[in-house]
């Protein structure tokens, strides 16, 4: 048996087993898509939290609770006739081959930004009011504004150079220190809000990802009484006994 059809026959036996637990488990039968989000949710969490540890068999687990509830979402469409796993893949498939023309058509791309700026002009074609519009309302803040911020240069709406988002970011930050030194709240909350905008945009230009910047920095300072010494106190009492 080749290694395809190894990959095949695994994702059958799961596709079975769905099958079996939604017409004899009480739990699994009176599950919605609605009742399943938030888990789903939880283990999207839970696989991010594998990768940033670095351990590959969390990873495997983790990946395997994801594409559990895949199926899962999957065989509850199957059942009002709106889709099954042959719709999911087949529509996937087709997205990746549109969205690749440089491997699947004639175009021809110099580099990866190439590649990014045909994926948007390409999703604009297929229907999307605009290059931002496929941004998840719901995901966290920061994650936001960094996909907001690709997606705007995937259009061409960019800075030219680093230096002028440095320059921005200390246009903000001295906008925030004047709202703050008034103690205005509702404009300091705005200004804050442009100032990390705007190192968002400038870790970006880094090729630093600042969600993961400060996750890892959370989780370096979580087990230590340095968070104090180092982050919170002023410096010169960080050696204080």
């Amino acid at each position: 048996m080749s290694e395809l059809q190894e990959k095949t026959e695994a994702f059958g036996r799961l596709l079975n087993i769905m099958d079996e637990l939604r017409e004899k488990c009480p739990w699994d039968m009176k599950q919605t898509m609605d009742s399943l989000r938030h888990l789903s949710l939880e283990e999207t969490y839970e696989l991010s939290d594998a990768i940033l540890s670095g351990n590959l068999n969390e990873v495997k687990k983790e990946l395997g609770d994801v594409l559990l509830h895949i199926v899962f979402y999957a065989r509850i469409g199957s059942e009002t006739g709106s889709f099954d796993m042959k719709d999911v893949i087949d529509s996937l498939c087709e997205k990746l081959i549109r969205r690749h023309p440089h491997i699947y058509g004639d175009v021809t791309v110099s580099g990866e930004e190439e590649v990014k700026a045909n994926w948007e002009k390409i999703k604009m074609k297929e229907g999307n009011r605009s290059a931002l519009s496929g941004v998840p309302t719901s995901l966290p803040a920061m994650i936001k504004a960094t996909r907001i911020q690709e997606k705007a240069r995937g259009v061409g709406f960019d800075w030219e150079e680093e230096a002028q988002v440095w320059e921005k970011v200390q246009e903000e930050m001295e906008e925030f220190k004047h709202e703050a030194d008034k103690n205005d709240d509702s404009k300091m909350e705005a200004e804050f809000g442009d100032l990390l905008f705007s190192l968002i945009n400038f870790a970006r230009f880094k090729n630093i990802n600042p969600e993961d910047a400060l996750e890892k920095q959370i989780v370096n300072s979580s087990n230590g009484s340095h968070i104090s010494k180092k982050k919170l106190l002023p410096q010169e009492k960080v050696s204080m006994k």
